[in-house]
């Protein structure tokens, strides 16, 4: 979307935490920019104190009379009347995908995907860069603490960008990278892909397009042979190993080896999916020449990103602790990560299950991780942008989890719930809009 001739963008799903970033960053290049989203939150809220204006219902008379561009988010459902209305009236269109795409090929662009791990490794990158002295622009999938925001802001004409690739609806081919990371490929978004073979194929393609160098986790199935490629983990085959892992109270110390020289790493989080995280950002940003010294440095003031193995309350007596997990993987790691952090705590976790199709394509997946838990409170199934499936539902997927104490909640009863059984561990989980509960229940956890 160039700024020439555009002068009013409005967003079709403002509020998503993309789309919302990018709504910023064309506000910021003094464009008048408003919205339509299903539903009011503190994102959208903030965007309105912003100076966005933004509605809530699927009405074409409350669209502005002057709009230059639309950009709409694929989970926008096709009949919206909005959208609907906005073709009718030939206004040029793209979806968020092609148009931090066009933002991306005018700068030297670190991309970085996998289905798990994007946020949080995005903001790495963005955090080390803004603390070494590197200008950068960052689009992050989720509110960075370090920058309180999903959006960064560069100084200079041409800053280092950086982004996270997100692969729902083949979006990340739409960016040329100089750098990509791929953190990992494991089945999801079925409904786009079919099976595991075409996403993997897509993934490959991501990495064809990348011009100088890929960064991918160990035994992944992507090439560029064209290209500098470093391969990180924890067996010995990789370029960059992560060594010496020591966890503690939601903290992390590791070493990373690379050509038997040893980098020691502190981390402000816990779980090995973190170690590996840092140790991606470590050799993209090592990549653009900066001092290792100043990574690892970096890398120990980094305060995570909210919804991410996000430690809300710690007391000697409570503890509580939200995540975005919403796919098995995810789920497993959070859970190993925080039983490593608290061993002698019982865990009360609440999962809210996000589409129907996730929770069909994984339901015996999703039934043997919950069972991590020592018990387990779990919600209806978000829907997003889908509608109900026969024979899909939370109460099936709870009767399925092997695990004595559990249940099924309401969520105007989660509060009580909670309340009732005062946990010293608590876990909420899910991509939905289970973040609503995040502030009320740490308020009330405090006041125990």
């Amino acid at each position: 979307m160039r700024r020439e001739g555009v002068k009013h963008i409005y967003f079709l799903g403002i509020g998503g935490i993309g789309m919302s970033a990018l709504a910023r960053y064309y506000k910021s290049l003094g464009m008048e920019v408003s919205g339509y989203d299903l539903t009011p939150s503190p994102l959208t809220k903030q965007l309105e104190h912003e100076g966005m204006a933004i509605h809530y219902e699927d009405n074409p008379q409350l669209l502005p009379a002057l709009i230059d561009a639309v950009i709409y988010t694929p989970a926008v459902p096709q009949d919206l009347k909005e959208l609907v209305a906005l073709k009718r009236r030939g206004i040029p269109m793209k979806k968020r995908s092609e148009a931090l795409g066009e933002i991306s090929r005018k700068y030297f662009t670190i991309a970085v995907a996998g289905t798990h791990g994007k946020t949080t490794t995005t903001a790495m990158v963005a955090h080390i860069l803004k603390e070494n002295g590197i200008d950068m622009t960052a689009f992050i999938g989720g509110i960075a603490n370090n920058f309180g925001s999903n959006l960064h802001l560069g100084v200079t004409d041409e800053p280092v960008l950086v982004v996270e690739a997100d692969e729902y609806d083949r979006s990340f081919l739409q960016l040329k990278p100089a750098i990509s990371i791929i953190n990992s490929i494991d089945e999801d978004h079925l409904d786009i892909y079919g099976d595991k073979a075409h996403l993997v194929s897509s993934f490959n393609e991501f990495a064809r397009l990348t011009r100088e160098c890929l960064i991918s986790r160990e035994q992944l199935p992507v090439e560029n042979p064209s290209l500098t490629h470093f391969r990180f983990g924890f067996g010995e085959g990789n370029d960059y190993q992560a060594v010496n892992i020591r966890q503690q109270e939601g903290e992390t110390d590791f070493e990373i080896l690379y050509q038997e020289v040893r980098f020691p790493i502190h981390l402000k989080m816990a779980g090995t999916h973190n170690v590996l995280n840092a140790t991606a950002a470590f050799i993209a940003t090592r990549e653009l020449g900066l001092d290792e010294e100043g990574i690892a440095q970096a890398l120990s003031t980094f305060t995570g990103v909210k919804r991410r193995f996000d430690l809300r309350v710690k007391n000697e007596r409570h503890c509580y602790i939200d995540d975005y997990a919403h796919h098995p993987e995810e789920i497993k790691s959070c859970l190993s990560a925080i039983r490593a952090s608290f061993p002698n705590k019982k865990l009360t976790l609440v999962f809210q299950p996000h589409l129907f199709t996730r929770t069909r394509d994984f339901m015996e997946d999703f039934a043997r991780t919950l069972a991590m838990a020592d018990d387990l409170i779990l919600l209806d199934i978000y829907p997003a942008r889908e509608k109900p499936i026969e024979g899909i539902s939370s109460q099936v997927l709870l009767d399925k989890t092997p695990l004595r104490s559990k249940c099924l909640c309401k969520k105007e009863n989660l509060l009580d719930a909670i309340a009732q059984r005062k946990p010293a561990l608590l876990v909420t989980m899910g991509a939905g809009d289970i973040d609503r509960f995040v502030e009320p229940l740490q308020e009330m956890i405090r006041q125990w």
